[in-house]
């Protein structure tokens, strides 16, 4: 089959280097451009010495002409830029968002959440938030898709099949995550110097994180209920991972066991999903390095409560691999294509 050419831009910073590492093996994409701005000129294997042994392009200056020799636009960006970039498209293009630009249906709510005006709100209409175990099916229609945030991953996939089958109550969903610390970006360090960035844990945008507005938006939208939920993000002294923890209160007469059942059934046909036994025990460890997110269902010491775990590598599942798998359905290659 004949190759894609795809052009990564924002190649440099975390995301960026794992979705280069990842299309490296994609058998039906080429990597046609890598596009950054301090970066120009530089080989990717300044920024990650395993990519050396590859034959990669040089990084440039992004620039609308060398769209001309792509189908595929991945946009690992700082919030905001990908929005100069879709005004760019063409209709043989498909733009595939890391950030955060098109993730939220109203350009008031980036406003309110991201604190800056929306500069391509004409097409926000025109993408669609993809989170490929709950609506994949919608992809076809779409040439921009915005790939779910990494903590929203984590959350969404085991509360959704409960809020829609209304197994859990919808007015106190309390939400513990923890994530590495490649989930802040590469300015971590600088952000973080005076903080023992490793070996301390550190709790942020308590209240009000970004992420906020993204799962308040989805458990709406993919379940049609009015809810209460608190979201408390910490950054933790280890690289890449993030583990949820879910607090929630089970409706009358639903049980430990029907849960886990539902969350079973719901995920059986799925790649990367994998629900646990009862009472299982979550590490990070499980599911580095993958695009894997697993699930546990835990009893709490209370019958009407229970405690669910979902672990995730923030890097993969929580980004860049969400984002080949998205590629993946959109082009219709196997899904596991490139992510084994």
């Amino acid at each position: 089959m004949h190759k894609l050419n795809v052009l990564v831009a924002g190649s440099t910073g975390y995301i960026g280097i794992q979705l280069i590492k990842l299309l490296i093996k994609h058998k039906y994409i080429n990597i046609k451009y890598l596009c950054g701005n301090s970066s120009v000129g530089k080989k990717i294997s300044f920024y990650d010495k395993s990519l050396s042994k590859f034959k990669l392009p040089k990084i440039v200056k992004f620039n609308k002409k060398i769209l001309k020799d792509v189908q595929i636009i991945f946009t690992a960006l700082p919030n905001g830029e990908a929005q100069d970039i879709s005004k760019h498209l063409e209709k043989n293009h498909t733009l595939i968002d890391l950030a955060a630009d098109f993730r939220l249906a109203k350009a008031s709510d980036y406003l309110k959440w991201y604190k800056q005006k929306h500069r391509a709100s004409n097409l926000i209409k025109k993408s669609i938030y993809l989170l490929p175990e709950i609506n994949r099916k919608m992809i076809k229609k779409y040439n921009i898709i915005s790939c779910p945030g990494c903590y929203p991953t984590s959350i969404l996939l085991p509360l959704v099949p409960l809020l829609k089958k209304n197994l859990i109550k919808f007015n106190n969903i309390i939400i513990d995550s923890k994530s590495g610390y490649s989930g802040a970006g590469r300015g971590v360090h600088k952000k973080y110097e005076d903080k023992n960035l490793y070996e301390s844990l550190s709790a942020y945008g308590v209240g009000f994180h970004r992420h906020n507005s993204e799962i308040d938006q989805m458990l709406k939208k993919f379940t049609k209920k009015k809810f209460q939920f608190t979201f408390t993000p910490h950054l933790t002294p280890m690289f890449r991972g993030i583990l949820s923890t879910i607090y929630v209160d089970l409706e009358n007469k639903i049980s430990q066991s029907k849960v886990l059942t539902t969350l079973k059934s719901f995920y059986k046909k799925e790649s990367f999903v994998k629900i646990l036994k009862s009472d299982s025990l979550l590490s990070t460890n499980a599911v580095i390095n993958t695009n894997d997110c697993h699930i546990s269902v835990c009893k709490s010491k209370y019958s009407n409560k229970i405690i669910i775990l979902s672990a995730i590598d923030n890097l993969i599942k929580g980004g860049a691999g969400q984002a080949v798998q998205n590629l993946n359905n959109k082009f219709n290659f196997p899904e596991k294509t490139g992510l084994k």
